[in-house]
């Protein structure tokens, strides 16, 4: 692996067991399959943006890639280190090298800690040796850095708005001064003005610290914004994989097509005379997902071949993947 690799995600499958009545008091387990077999790399310091539909599987990728969901199969390599492989412990010491921002920045905050306790609670678990005089220090270093006044650390999570409160929660995820920091769907409950001051404060924290990002958005708008490549999801599975500005100049997968032609656009005149591509039907179920591709029940392009096997990998370029078989 590349030395500026810091994270490798090689055919991860993520899968849960969910009980089905099959036919009255005859109970059985279905796999439902969260994540199928997805893969991408991502540089030191730079951003990767993964989009899709709800349910399609972006937050189980990204809490699978953290441990908070185990895989299935597949492997998960940080700087150099396999996460499948590893022993808890290891893994465990590694936690403090990547760190997660949540979508609900209220909800992800106890109540009951003041900010302060709140921000500091990671460095009783990773750097024991600090006495409280230099835990505290590092939390108003971090707070300045994140815009947060030291006058507020002995207040409580319910006393600020959504967008202080998910400040306060980049300063969590900061205090370790980890290398990889997971967003997902930070600034999706956030007023539009919030938003981009968030998204603003991640970018201008990634330069100033080196840090790596996965954002997680249904926003392509946003995501285009701060990321340098784009994932595009779609019931688990990748279906299209490129630099941001190539995903979005020239979309090739039908279901990126659809996504992209919903953005809005600045000029009136434009966003009027733009076409927007409506796809039929619902999001199939991902217990008993369709046959070959599973885009193809709602593909504008379906062709037989489709529905026998799954498209392979294809590489357009050495910015551009996708898995679709009308290329």
């Amino acid at each position: 692996m590349s030395s500026d690799i810091i994270l490798k995600v090689e055919d991860l499958r993520v899968t849960f067991d969910i009980k089905s009545n099959k036919h009255f008091f005859d109970f059985g387990i279905d796999k439902l399959k969260a994540v199928d077999g997805i893969s991408f790399e991502l540089k030191q310091g730079e951003t990767l943006g993964i989009v899709g539909e709800s349910g399609c599987g972006k937050s189980t990728l990204a809490r699978a890639i953290i441990d908070l969901v185990p895989s299935a199969s597949g492997k998960i390599i940080f700087e150099g280190k396999d996460l499948t492989s590893i022993s808890k412990k290891e893994r465990w010491l590694l936690k403090k090298d990547m760190q997660m921002i949540f979508q609900d920045p209220l909800a992800s905050l106890d109540p009951r800690m003041t900010i302060g306790d709140i921000i500091s609670e990671p460095l009783l678990s990773f750097f024991p040796e600090l006495d409280k005089k230099q835990r505290k220090e590092k939390v108003l270093t971090i707070m300045a850095k994140v815009g947060l006044l030291p006058n507020v650390i002995n207040r409580y999570a319910h006393e600020f708005s959504g967008g202080q409160c998910q400040r306060i929660g980049i300063a969590r995820a900061l205090i370790t001064e980890p290398k990889l920091i997971i967003c997902d769907e930070p600034v999706s409950a956030l007023d539009v003005s919030i938003q981009a001051q968030v998204t603003n404060l991640l970018m201008d924290l990634q330069k100033e610290m080196n840090l790596s990002l996965i954002f997680i958005s249904h926003d392509l708008s946003v995501v285009k914004h701060i990321s340098n490549k784009i994932l595009v999801i779609y019931l688990g599975n990748m279906v299209e994989f490129a630099d941001k500005n190539e995903l979005f100049d020239n979309p090739l997968h039908p279901y990126n097509k659809a996504l992209i032609s919903a953005v809005p656009v600045a000029d009136p005149r434009l966003e009027k005379a733009k076409k927007i591509i409506f796809l039929e039907g619902d999001l199939p179920s991902p217990i008993n997902p369709p046959s070959g591709c599973v885009f193809r029940t709602r593909c504008p392009n379906v062709i037989e071949k489709c529905s026998i096997d799954k498209p392979g990998i294809t590489k357009i370029n050495d910015k551009h993947i996708l898995q679709c078989y009308n290329y």
